[in-house]
């Protein structure tokens, strides 16, 4: 079996993608595994962002598997990491990992995450072998939305001007660097403005930005239909951030009836406890669970004090 690692192509896409749902689906045991994940895909967009960061698994000069690798400053991730079933326990989801950890090390990554199956002792010993340790686990939470309140003007970045969307990217910096010094999840409101998978929606008060939330919404992006996605969200931490979660959760509600959507999903780590709490107060209910695994065994900003929304699948 020659065995070979390179860079994911444009027209490896497909092919990648089918792999991934085929994979996961085969493991969670749905009876038509390709029929994972619906209609929403992770990897044209992902691929467009930085092709430099995805990788293919060959296996006599045949794609069987793909890890896509996510910079966000001073915090990266990498995933889906998905094996054709054929060909599990071969030792490939490993050689796909170890580029994974180059990236890391050339971005100078302070902290370096996953999202896996809770469930599952074989994923935690993978990930273990390249010092890997499970921390918290990761809800992806659900909501039912049929109507909400307006959305305040200004809030959507797709309708700000070029000097107030310059203005709002340097915020979200400054707010990012404040719940974890040196991330940055500005390229994912980028990403989403120029491929138009959604929209960015911002929070501000007299004092200044309070929070935002980047959002997928609808197929052909990490949502899928009828569903808008919270990629990332975060509020100010302080003593009023509770409240201003509450605020940005209903600005996601409103943005989904905006985009005419009708379920708001959000991923949170539960070592948020105060944010994953008020999220159940505010009728979210659990859709999956998983673990996130952190490199190295720090809590970065999975903490109690941290009132953010994300999803590292």
């Amino acid at each position: 079996m020659n065995t070979s690692i390179r860079l994911l192509q444009a027209n490896d896409l497909a092919t990648a993608d089918h792999i991934f749902r085929l994979a996961f689906g085969t493991f969670v045991g749905l009876p038509e595994p390709t029929e994972f994940y619906g209609d929403a895909t992770f990897f044209s967009h992902r691929w467009k962002t930085n092709p430099n960061a995805a990788f293919a698994a060959e296996v006599d000069g045949k794609l069987v598997g793909s890890n896509l690798v996510i910079n966000w400053g001073s915090f990266g991730y990498f995933g889906p990491l998905s094996i054709h079933p054929d060909l599990w326990n071969q030792g490939l989801g490993q050689r796909l990992i170890e580029p994974a950890i180059a990236c890391f090390t050339d971005w100078n990554t302070q902290l370096s995450g996953l999202f896996t199956f809770a469930q599952s002792p074989k994923h935690h010993a993978l990930y273990q072998k390249f010092g890997y340790r499970l921390r918290f686990l990761t809800v992806i939470l659900a909501k039912s939305v049929q109507s909400s309140q307006p959305l305040p003007p200004g809030a959507r970045f797709s309708q700000m001007t070029a000097d107030e969307r310059r203005e709002c990217i340097k915020a979200s910096c400054q707010l990012t660097d404040s719940i974890y010094q040196g991330l940055d999840v500005s390229q994912e409101i980028q990403i989403v403005q120029d491929q138009e998978l959604g929209d960015t929606i911002f929070l501000w008060d007299d004092s200044g930005l309070l929070g935002f939330a980047v959002c997928h919404a609808g197929a052909g992006t990490e949502a899928g239909s009828n569903t808008c996605f919270v990629k990332f969200g975060a509020v100010r931490s302080g003593i009023n951030a509770g409240q201003c979660f509450e605020q940005l959760l209903n600005l996601c509600e409103a943005l989904t009836v905006t985009l005419g959507m009708s379920r708001l999903v959000a991923g949170i780590n539960t070592s948020r406890e105060s944010a994953y709490l008020k999220m159940l107060a505010c009728g979210f209910r659990s859709d999956i669970i998983g673990v996130a695994m952190h490199k190295p065994n720090d809590p970065g900003y999975n903490r109690p004090d941290v009132f953010a929304l994300d999803d590292w699948r």
